[in-house]
């Protein structure tokens, strides 16, 4: 059986896949040109245009800030634009690094914090959203509203067990499994190639915006972060750090009165709509945009209705 398969039975991806197209909506080019900042030795590459208050994009796995290559323009009309590279990931160093959150969190938040944002507006997606909403909570005098989509947030996180993730605990079991997600995700690249480009997105992505992605991972070890963020994912209590931060994150969203725009998707795969409901109901100040169908990257799907819905936004704030 090959990889495609296992998702499509063992894994049961197919059962919650969408009709395929041949055409990936957007523009494949990436326009900016990339401004780099030392943080603990290592460079930290990012996007940094127009001006006015900051909008900070914030990007997940395995993806960089090429995620919003086509929505950073509907804010710099009026907005300044940030959009950075993960540690070990898109344009930034590449260190030899466990990659865990914590990683992650000195390299990106001491980024932010040189920066010196204030008033800023953060957007979050994946993993990201974690580092958004830590970030947030660390410096509340800094941060003007929130907007956030297909990220780490409550009610189903932290998880506790594989089956408590559905069809996807056995993908995540795997990858989580000595030697196994190694093959899959270092050997065999099935982050960017598979979960990203086909069953990530409503439109399979065109060989260009592929090409691209896997630009910034040309072999194994280039792949490490994107075994270890899903290694991350807090499953049954471990890692701790994460499983601590999920429940900060549900206290801080069920609590703020920070203005907060939630973009989602049907069936979508974090924010499913049942989780939207419970965000309407739970979480102040929380306006939502129905995008239609979709699943985990719908930056790829639907960037121009995420640009105007967030250029429309900001324009309330």
């Amino acid at each position: 059986m090959n990889r495609r398969d296992f998702l499509a039975t063992t894994v049961g991806l197919a059962s919650i896949g969408l009709p395929r197209i041949t055409v990936a909506a957007g523009s494949a080019d990436f326009p900016f040109t990339m401004k780099t900042q030392q943080i603990m030795g290592q460079t930290m590459a990012y996007v940094d245009e127009g001006a006015g208050d900051p909008v900070v994009f914030f990007h997940g796995n395995p993806t960089s800030s090429y995620l919003w290559r086509n929505i950073i323009p509907a804010v710099t009309g009026t907005h300044r634009a940030i959009a950075a590279d993960m540690i070990g990931m898109g344009q930034s160093g590449k260190p030899d690094l466990a990659y865990t959150y914590a990683d992650h969190a000195a390299y990106l938040h001491g980024l932010l914090d040189a920066l010196d944002l204030q008033n800023a507006t953060l957007v979050l997606h994946d993993w990201g959203g974690a580092l958004g909403f830590d970030w947030a909570m660390k410096n509340p005098d800094r941060v003007k509203a929130i907007s956030y989509m297909e990220t780490i947030a409550p009610p189903a996180m932290p998880f506790a067990n594989y089956e408590a993730m559905g069809p996807f605990g056995d993908l995540f079991k795997a990858w989580r499994t000595p030697g196994v997600g190694e093959k899959m995700i270092l050997e065999d690249n099935m982050f960017v190639n598979e979960i990203l480009a086909k069953f990530g997105v409503k439109t399979p992505l065109t060989p260009d915006v592929i090409a691209h992605y896997n630009s910034y991972y040309p072999d194994a070890k280039s792949r490490a972060p994107l075994l270890e963020w899903p290694r991350q994912v807090p499953i049954g209590g471990l890692p701790e750090q994460t499983t601590a931060l999920t429940h900060e994150i549900a206290k801080f969203l069920t609590t703020s009165d920070l203005p907060k725009l939630l973009f989602h998707v049907t069936p979508g795969v974090l924010a499913p709509p049942e989780v939207v409901a419970w965000m309407q109901e739970n979480v102040p100040n929380l306006s939502t945009i129905d995008l239609g169908e979709g699943a985990h990257f719908i930056q790829e799907d639907y960037p121009t209705e995420i640009g105007q819905g967030l250029a429309d936004w900001l324009a309330t704030l």
